[in-house]
């Protein structure tokens, strides 16, 4: 049949609510971060810590293995705030990873194909598809952060012979805060800096970068000046200062030279956000003014 001979009608069929179309960018947004094989392997990767730990704490809670392995003693493993912050030390690296790989993939693809335009003529804003984008990439980072955090809490309560999770609620609440706080910076930080940068591989590097590029920086001030203050550019301490306080392990377990203010920490955190919020804002246009 011709073209001309059709007879078009407008779409009559179900539309989805205005406050859920957000969800559809996340939705396919988690799908294309997951579509890569790089992703899939830098998460099976980070369930090997997972199992290491999981063992552990199984050893420890077998009184067969405390008397086969280490003859009975009940300090060879001790599972406690300090365990628990070791799992969240090394799970964010794995969260710094897969963000910095992720994150490009989110952004860089819209900026180089200029897909921008079309898709804020959608009614959608530029709030909700940062908001989408966001979304997918929180979801993503905390299948390797919280989540085998608080299943590795959970299967100690389940596994200790003494009522231990009554006592210990407290890690649990400081494992979650600590990881959403770590994820919640990264996907910002992610998200902005993949804006401004429209080949992935380089967008990767930049974001590794903005983390250990400052820290050195900091390190060095710290040293020349004699203050702890240069600390505050340093992300990984900042972060294990916080952490620790989160978690409740004791001052003896804080490295030297790195006993920072919360406020000063929080107020560093916020700073930075803003700055990626205004780097976001400057970015994510409607129109590309492109100046000859």
């Amino acid at each position: 049949m011709s073209v001309y001979k059709n007879t078009y009608r407008a779409y009559k069929g179900p539309l989805t609510p205005l406050r859920l179309r957000v969800y559809v960018l996340a939705r396919y947004g988690f799908a294309e971060a997951w579509s890569s094989k790089i992703t899939v392997a830098l998460f099976t990767l980070s369930l090997l810590p997972f199992l290491v730990f999981l063992i552990i704490i199984y050893l420890a809670n077998n009184p067969a293995a405390q008397l086969l392995i280490f003859k009975g003693s009940t300090r060879a493993l001790a599972i406690d705030a300090n365990f628990f912050l070791k799992i969240l030390q090394i799970q964010s690296w794995f969260a710094l990873a897969l963000a910095s790989w992720v994150a490009p993939r989110l952004i860089s693809f819209d900026l180089a194909d200029n897909a921008l335009p079309i898709l804020l003529s959608h009614p959608i804003s530029r709030l909700g598809y940062l908001f989408g984008k966001f979304v997918a990439l929180f979801t993503s980072i905390s299948a390797v952060t919280w989540i085998p955090c608080l299943a590795l809490f959970a299967y100690q309560c389940y596994s200790s012979q003494q009522p231990w999770a009554a006592a210990n609620i407290s890690i649990a609440a400081g494992l979650f805060a600590g990881a959403v706080i770590w994820i919640t910076f990264l996907s910002i930080l992610g998200l902005a800096l993949s804006s401004w940068v429209k080949w992935r591989v380089v967008a990767t590097g930049t974001i590794f970068a903005s983390v250990f590029v400052p820290a050195g920086v900091g390190a060095i001030v710290s040293a020349v000046l004699r203050t702890k203050w240069g600390l505050l550019l340093n992300l990984p301490v900042m972060m294990t200062v916080l952490w620790q306080r989160l978690l409740g392990v004791p001052e003896s377990y804080t490295r030297a030279g790195s006993t920072l203010p919360t406020g000063a920490i929080a107020a560093m955190l916020m700073l930075a956000c803003l700055l990626c919020a205004a780097m976001l804002n400057a970015r994510i246009r409607a129109r590309e003014v492109v100046r000859g």
